[in-house]
C-alpha cells in the first residue's frame, strides 16, 4: 500500500526542505510526496525539479483548502495524508499513524501529537532545536496501542485518512480559503459519516506553527479566524469550539 503525502507551500523554501528531507529519511513504508505550490517566488518550483519531487503549480496562492484538494485529485496513494510543510517528522511516524489507521475498520481518520496545536494534540515537550527533537521522538515513537485516544476532531497539520473517507466524504470545503476550520468541518463531516478519529500518542511530529499563515497574513490572523469560525457555525449550526 502507498500513502500519497500532500505539501501545500507557500514562499517557505528552507521549511519544505528540511520537511521533504525528514520524509524521506524517516519513512519506510511506499510513499509518494506531492507538492503544491501556491505561486512561490522563492524557487520552489526549481527545487522539487532537482529532487524529482511532484509538484503542482497553481497560478496564484489560493490557500490550503485549495491547494490540498488539488494534491488529492492528483494522489494515487492507497491513503493520503495531508501535511503542513512546517512540520518534521521522525522515525516511526507513518508506521505507527497507520497502526492507529487499521487499528478498526471504523478509524477514518489519524493525526500526532506535537509541540504545537489546539486541542489535545499538543503535548510538552522539552527539547530546544531539532537534534532534541529527533532524540525525544526515539522514545516517544515507541509503538504503543495504550496512547492512542479518540477525539471528537484533528488539527490538519498532519491527518491521515483512508481512500475510502476521501471517497465517502469527498474533498476540503473551499469554503474557508485560506485556511482555518477546513480541518474541523473535514472531521465534522467523517464522523457524521460514522467513523472515528484517533490521536496516535506513540507519533510525535515537530511543528513551527502556522508558519504560512504568519507570513502571509500577520495582522489579518486572527480576524481570519474568526470568520471562518463563524463560516462554520452558520453551515452546522454548532460551534466548533466545543470539539477542542
Amino acid at each position: 500500500m502507498t500513502t500519497s503525502i500532500i505539501i501545500p507551500t507557500f514562499n517557505g523554501l528552507p521549511l519544505l526542505k528540511a520537511c521533504v528531507e525528514a520524509i524521506r529519511h524517516y519513512t519506510t513504508e511506499p510513499y509518494e510526496i506531492i507538492v503544491v505550490d501556491n505561486a512561490s517566488t522563492d524557487g520552489t518550483d526549481r527545487y522539487c525539479r532537482q529532487k524529482e519531487i511532484f509538484f503542482v503549480s497553481l497560478p496564484e496562492n489560493r490557500g490550503f483548502p485549495e491547494a490540498c484538494n488539488a494534491g488529492l485529485k492528483l494522489a494515487a496513494g492507497d491513503e493520503l495524508l495531508l501535511l503542513n510543510n512546517d512540520v518534521i517528522v521522525s522515525q516511526g511516524w507513518l508506521t505507527n499513524l497507520r497502526a492507529a489507521l487499521y487499528s478498526a475498520e471504523d478509524i477514518g481518520i489519524v493525526g500526532p501529537v506535537t509541540n504545537y496545536a489546539s486541542g489535545r494534540q499538543q503535548v510538552e515537550q522539552r527539547y530546544g532545536d531539532l537534534i532534541g527533537f529527533h532524540l525525544e521522538a526515539r522514545l516517544a515513537n515507541r509503538p504503543d496501542p495504550a496512547k492512542w485516544q479518540e477525539v471528537r476532531r484533528l488539527v490538519g497539520l498532519c491527518l491521515l485518512f483512508r481512500r475510502e473517507v476521501l471517497e465517502r466524504v469527498g474533498l476540503l470545503d473551499e469554503r474557508f480559503s485560506p485556511g482555518h476550520y477546513e480541518d474541523d468541518d473535514y472531521c465534522y463531516r467523517a464522523r457524521l459519516l460514522g467513523y472515528r478519529l484517533l490521536i496516535a500518542g506513540d507519533c510525535l511530529v515537530h511543528h513551527e506553527g502556522s508558519a504560512s499563515f504568519k507570513a502571509v497574513y500577520p495582522a489579518e490572523l486572527q480576524a481570519l479566524v474568526s470568520r471562518n469560525r463563524r463560516k462554520f457555525i452558520d453551515k452546522w449550526q454548532v460551534d466548533p469550539v466545543q470539539f477542542i
